[in-house]
């Protein structure tokens, strides 16, 4: 089965189980982001930004010192409370040999804080670098940070009891819009996923094909 298969999966149980209002919300969020005309995210032949962040651990990771090393997959993820995010990262997981094996490195970019990106690294045995960009600084960067909407933030504080800001140590309710960038080891942005539409990713079998082309 494959990554959006699986993702299908998991949003057809989200609405076989969620109340109609936590639904009309959570599409609404899509379709605004969809059609707002906003071109999200940095482009297919321009410069990646360089940026540094702490991993899991407490240890400063350098965008620059990566692609020093060859190309890197960078995907930015909403946190481990996301059941899409998650179901993505065991997906990445499980190619990290062969993303390896072309001389690629992943790295995996969220605003959740560092302990709690700590306990969703060991929760789901992740081997590759987990960052935590909590104020989102980063996401702005590539252009894919957006402000939780006021009707999306009284339903995760509700229903689901959950406070953003807190939780991912900061003063905003903000989320990266799912993305993910295929960079050279010039730091040229080669290619580029960006879908507002959080519950679905980039497929695997398309990252290692365009891995390939580099």
């Amino acid at each position: 089965m494959s990554l959006n298969q699986t993702l299908d999966e998991i949003k057809q149980q989200f609405i076989a189980q969620s109340p109609l209002e936590v639904q009309a919300a959570m599409f609404r969020l899509i379709r605004e982001q969809q059609e707002s005309g906003i071109p999200y995210g940095l482009q297919e032949g321009q410069k990646a930004k360089d940026f540094t962040l702490k991993n899991s651990l407490g240890q400063p990771v350098h965008l620059s010192d990566e692609l020093a090393k060859g190309p890197v997959v960078l995907t930015f993820y909403r946190g481990g409370w996301c059941p899409f995010c998650n179901s993505q990262l065991r997906s990445y997981q499980k190619l990290l040999p062969e993303i390896h094996a072309l001389g690629a490195r992943l790295i995996a970019v969220s605003p959740q804080s560092p302990d709690n990106t700590l306990s969703h690294q060991e929760k789901e045995q992740l081997e590759f670098q987990v960052l935590s960009d909590t104020k989102g600084l980063v996401a702005a960067f590539y252009n894919i940070l957006y402000d939780v909407p006021s009707y999306m933030q009284e339903i995760m504080t509700n229903l689901f009891q959950m406070d953003l800001a807190e939780y991912n140590a900061t003063d905003r309710w903000v989320l990266p819009i799912p993305s993910t960038f295929m960079i050279d080891e010039s730091g040229i942005i080669r290619s580029a996923y960006v879908n507002p539409d959080f519950m679905k990713r980039w497929e695997t079998e398309d990252i290692i094909d365009e891995l390939r082309k580099l």
